[in-house]
């Protein structure tokens, strides 16, 4: 007897009633704490504009306060529904009528990643003349795609969780060493920073590694995933070594563990950061750095971290360096001198320390490694950033400025 296998299929009622429900809420929610991102937003109609980042730190929010900048109507859907999760790329028919009886030519949607084939719908949609807008919260998933069917007709921009400045603006407080313990306790994700609920922050990654990760990849064992993600929280600013995290992870090969932390980094959770070299070959093979998305997520998920001050500081200023630029690498050099930052290091290089404050016990190794670094890049002039001092140290014909991360940030 043949068996029979029903396909399920998407109704164009059931499309355009979800379509509808997310506009409403989307249009009732009150505009939101205004991003600094939004400045960076172009008007461009040739280009699809997509906006990645980490799970709620507040993409919709910001695409909303774009759209109603434009004062265009526009025609909005959320991929991530379970009223959707039947969507696939036959459904774009339907969806391309829905859309023109709407008579928006602005699209906005929130992570269309999730079905294939989207990127050849997109660039339809862009030949079609429509302006397009897209959010995702899966870098490798939108790289992927954006990289081949959609090369030289999309415009990238990452969001992060409120940055310190924008924090102490959402709280209305002056930057000092006050706001900034503030900041580093509870970090920038705007929903928890509105309730003060830290359940929203453990959901949240609950969420991303249940749901983003353990359930799209395949990963059967996700008791290993979880302790691998509390491993690299816990050791915020650390160097890390997949061949020596086998056994902490509970898994058989390193090869395991490198996936894993693509997965972390693809959701925005982790950031690993290579140390310089100029052969990209001795950069894969030396440890990286790993920074954490946000200190609120390291102070509800590290089981060791009350105590690291000084870790804790690096990890902001990474963040804060993140906002601005990825080529950033740290520098080791031949005498073992370390720092911490080297910014733009093809160009003009910036050498950045960070260490909570300069004392006997530490001035020598802190000076030094900047030091080392200054002249291997060639500068004059580089920075340590502490918590709360502020001095110029000149040595040698070069210029130290030591200050605040919070005046800096």
């Amino acid at each position: 007897m043949r068996e029979c296998r029903y396909i399920k299929h998407m109704k164009l009622s059931d499309i355009q009633e979800t379509a509808a429900i997310q506009k409403a809420i989307l249009t009732a929610r009150e505009s939101g704490h205004k991003r600094i991102a939004l400045k960076e937003l172009p008007d461009i109609r040739t280009h699809a504009l997509v906006v990645s980042g980490i799970r709620r730190c507040g993409k919709s929010t910001l695409l909303h306060q774009f759209v109603k900048k434009l004062k265009r109507d526009f025609f909005y859907l959320n991929f991530d529904d379970l009223r959707l999760a039947d969507f696939s790329h036959t459904d774009f028919a339907l969806l391309d009528k829905i859309i023109t009886g709407s008579g928006a030519l602005l699209l906005f949607f929130d992570e269309i990643q999730a079905v294939s084939h989207w990127e050849l719908y997109i660039r339809q949609k862009l030949d079609d003349g429509y302006q397009v807008i897209l959010t995702g919260s899966n870098a490798s998933l939108l790289s992927r795609e954006l990289g081949t069917r959609l090369t030289g007709r999309h415009i990238s921009k990452e969001l992060f969780p409120f940055s310190y400045r924008e924090f102490c603006s959402f709280k209305g407080i002056k930057a000092g060493k006050e706001s900034l313990d503030d900041y580093l306790d509870k970090g920038g994700f705007p929903e928890y920073l509105k309730t003060d609920n830290t359940e929203i922050l453990t959901q949240l990654q609950s969420d991303i590694l249940y749901r983003d990760i353990a359930v799209r990849y395949g990963i059967r064992d996700i008791s290993s995933l979880r302790r691998l993600y509390k491993y690299l929280v816990s050791n915020a600013s650390q160097k890390i070594s997949p061949s020596k995290l086998i056994h902490t992870a509970g898994v058989k090969s390193p090869t395991t563990v490198l996936e894993y932390f693509s997965y972390f980094e693809a959701a925005y959770l982790i950031h690993l950061l290579p140390c310089f070299a100029w052969s990209v070959k001795t950069q894969n093979l030396t440890p990286k750095k790993v920074y954490i998305a946000d200190p609120g997520i390291i102070k509800t998920s590290s089981v060791s971290f009350s105590g690291n001050h000084g870790a804790l500081l690096e990890n902001f200023v990474y963040t804060n360096l993140r906002l601005v630029t990825d080529d950033i690498y740290y520098f080791t050099g031949k005498d073992g001198g370390e720092c911490d930052f080297i910014l733009h290091p093809h160009e003009r290089a910036q050498c950045i320390q960070v260490c909570r404050e300069l004392s006997a016990e530490n001035q020598d190794r802190e000076i030094n490694g900047l030091l080392e670094a200054m002249d291997f890049f060639g500068q004059k002039r580089g920075v340590i950033l502490t918590y709360n001092t502020e001095d110029t140290i000149r040595t040698g014909g070069k210029e130290i400025s030591v200050r605040p991360a919070w005046s800096w940030a």
